[in-house]
């Protein structure tokens, strides 16, 4: 009986990858020409004087490079922009741990209704925030925690850990049970197994989840707006109203305190972005 040959491929031929790869590269290319036209608007406006920072001259670069609008917005966000880093900070720190035992023992503990409790877990990722503001704001009164930074970091922590939850039981499950089977062995228990063998390891997931509520944090509005004021709240509140108070028409403030009110997001990223992808995937299969 004789057999089929093998289907062979023809190889492409170098003008045509060449193609490929020009056309490929030219997407990218657009793509980040797309995404980096506000960016551009926001930074040259930010260097305008109060005359050149109009609507018609947009596009245009500055007559004259001024840094009146970066001191201008420096002046008004830094005390609110200190009150961000000692809210964002702790509720980061504190949710992605949180989670990180949550994700463990419901990873690799086993107990009669894991499962739902995992479910009830992540229910919390899935209720709108608008619908329950004002119980919400019942309940903060009657634990009575503080109005501002103490009731944002709360909030922030306890609204934080369905998804700090959820990747870390993701990446857990992905690493090898002989790992926790060894510990057992060895006598460690399920505090002493997470604290000498799993979190050492975790690297990839903390900086995907740190930089996740770090950025959901810096950036919130509607917490800040029904948990603060102007007097005690974050960065958010003071940049709306930098932009829509008696400094409306002047644009280069505004965009300097836009620019200046993302910085930290954007060193954030910077400094755990080449975890972030890894630690994504990691729990994308279960080893």
């Amino acid at each position: 009986m004789s057999r089929k040959a093998p289907r062979r491929f023809d190889a492409v031929s170098p003008g045509r990858y060449a193609a490929r790869r020009t056309l490929r590269y030219g997407l990218i290319l657009a793509f980040a020409v797309l995404v980096l036209i506000p960016v551009y608007v926001l930074f040259v406006t930010s260097f305008k004087g109060s005359g050149d920072a109009t609507p018609a001259r947009a596009w245009s670069i500055p007559e004259v490079w001024t840094t009146e609008n970066w001191r201008a917005a420096w002046t008004s966000l830094s005390p609110s922009i200190w009150r961000t880093v000692q809210m964002v900070v702790p509720s980061t720190v504190v949710s992605a741990f949180l989670g990180s035992l949550n994700g463990f023992v419901l990873a690799r503990w086993r107990f009669p209704g894991a499962d739902t409790v995992f479910a009830l877990i992540l229910f919390g990722m899935f209720i709108p925030y608008q619908a329950v503001m004002i119980p919400l704001n019942q309940l903060v009164l009657d634990l009575r925690v503080p109005n501002g930074i103490p009731s944002l970091i709360l909030l922030h922590v306890v609204f934080g850990l369905p998804i700090t939850t959820l990747i870390f039981r993701g990446f857990y499950r992905s690493v090898p049970a002989e790992l926790v089977e060894a510990a057992r062995v060895d006598g460690a228990g399920p505090l002493r197994t997470y604290w000498s063998v799993v979190l050492p390891i975790s690297v990839p997931s903390f900086a995907v989840v740190l930089i996740w509520q770090f950025t959901n944090g810096w950036n919130d509005y509607l917490f800040a707006v029904f948990f603060s004021s102007s007097q005690n709240g974050p960065v958010t509140i003071a940049l709306n109203n930098l932009a829509n108070g008696a400094l409306l028409q002047n644009y280069g403030v505004s965009m300097a305190g836009a620019l200046l009110a993302s910085l930290p997001t954007l060193l954030v990223y910077v400094v755990l972005g080449r975890y972030f992808v890894g630690g994504l995937m990691s729990g994308s299969v279960k080893g």
